[in-house]
């Protein structure tokens, strides 16, 4: 199965958590449908992405980065690569590299979608990221590395995070209530 395969597979098959998640994962079926090259960081000005919000085991600390562009806290993500067979494996890997927490798990079933623009991705102008979000278990390993893409690496309590984005902030309940729910 190709990716764009798998991605629009999981999106027909996700069950949206709320009316506003509905709408989102129904504008992201759409975009793939119209575009087999939806996943490329090419396809301009709309493309998916993948990412990962690490919780602890307990579900009640968050690990986030500050992303050296944006310069603002937010979960592990970014494009998907042509080596990603899966979107729960894109989001694996980029939360792997930009954490350096080697044995994370993702659960295969997005948690959170996010539609946002980003100046900073194209040099053909404003991008929309179609993000399509995982949690990320926490393997063995709980020290995590900053990479390139971070100025910044840290574990915050997930009622108190260094952001006021009602996205970031619903992508953080849900995964909560996701990981109550596997408890």
């Amino acid at each position: 199965m190709s990716l764009h395969a798998d991605a629009l597979a999981v999106l027909e098959g996700w069950s949206a958590p709320d009316d506003a998640q509905e709408l989102l994962r129904e504008q992201y079926v759409e975009h793939l449908r119209r575009r087999p090259d939806g996943l490329e960081k090419a396809c301009f000005p709309d493309h998916l992405t993948a990412g990962a919000l690490v919780l602890s085991h307990d579900g009640t600390q968050v690990l986030l980065n500050l992303h050296r562009k944006a310069r603002r806290w937010f979960a592990f993500g970014g494009h998907l690569e042509p080596e990603d067979t899966t979107l729960a494996g894109a989001a694996l890997r980029e939360g792997t590299e930009e954490s350096g927490l080697p044995d994370l798990v993702v659960d295969p079933d997005p948690v959170h979608l996010s539609l946002h623009e980003v100046g900073f991705c194209s040099p053909r102008g404003t991008v929309r990221h179609f993000d399509v979000r995982f949690l990320a278990r926490l393997g063995t390993s709980s020290e995590p590395v900053v990479s390139d893409e971070s100025l910044d690496l840290q574990w915050f309590a997930v009622d108190d995070v260094p952001t006021d984005e009602p996205d970031m902030l619903d992508l953080i309940r849900l995964a909560g209530e996701r990981l109550r729910q596997h408890a």
